[in-house]
């Protein structure tokens, strides 16, 4: 296919997800409000009773439903995103791989999404009970600004929904051959030293127990994209070694 037909395949897939975005944020918008008492559940469970959320702004609080109607919008339209994602680069799979396109959206979804709920479920109690626990003793109140509570909570599920992508994102790099079982061995221990460094910046506190129950799981999911690239890599250079017959 030319370059300009695949920029036009790519608006299509842009303009077709963008459509599906607004459509999952228009039904989510009718559940903000719900939505964000479920948001602001893990902070509020471990505020002190005369510690609340404020607004510093008369109409903050719609800004901030649309946020969470756009980020779980996204959330909501993920298996067609992706779908639409896969379908585009399609036209590079063999025709057997094809056939694995809606199983691949759905798995792709499924992480995104649990990523997030890890994220929500795991993370955020333990890290936002050390912010509020540090001040203990200081004679300071925590009083979140509910936009800025939000900004960080929903930055936070989509990077986790991200990181969770990554099994998936080694083996298609590894079917692709740009890398390899054996140099993702070998940069283990750099990878190591790396998600560490991730979990750090990613995590509301600054403890080291939240951290490493971000780290744990990047690291499993590291070792499950390794073990994949080692099977894909295997049957991508098996197949690369049969010889070609003509089209």
């Amino acid at each position: 296919m030319p370059f300009l037909e695949h920029l036009e395949e790519l608006r299509k897939v842009v303009l077709k997800s963008l459509v599906a975005l607004s459509v999952a944020t228009g039904l989510c918008l009718f559940l903000a409000p719900k939505i964000f008492l479920w948001m602001k559940a893990p902070l509020q469970k471990v505020l002190p009773e005369d510690n609340y959320f404020i607004v510093t702004a008369p109409f903050e609080i719609y800004w901030g439903y649309f946020k969470i109607a756009l980020v779980f919008g996204f959330f909501l339209a993920s298996p067609l995103i992706f779908y639409l994602f896969w379908s585009f680069i399609s036209p590079g799979m063999k025709s057997g791989e094809k056939r694995g396109i809606v199983p691949m959206a759905l798995i792709s979804s499924i992480l995104f999404v649990g990523g997030a709920l890890f994220g929500y479920f795991v993370v955020f109690p333990t890290g936002f009970l050390f912010a509020v626990k540090i001040l203990d003793g200081t004679n300071i109140h925590l009083l979140p600004r509910m936009a800025e509570y939000l900004s960080l909570a929903l930055r936070l599920l989509i990077a986790f929904g991200i990181i969770f992508e990554l099994p998936l994102f080694l083996t298609f790099l590894g079917r692709l051959g740009l890398v390899q079982y054996q140099g993702l061995k070998r940069a283990r221990k750099y990878v190591i030293v790396g998600i560490f460094l991730v979990a750090g910046i990613l995590t509301p506190g600054p403890d080291v127990f939240s951290q490493v129950l971000m780290a744990l799981p990047l690291l499993v999911l590291y070792e499950v994209g390794i073990q994949l690239v080692r099977f894909t890599g295997a049957k991508t250079r098996e197949n690369l070694s049969k010889p070609h017959g003509n089209d």
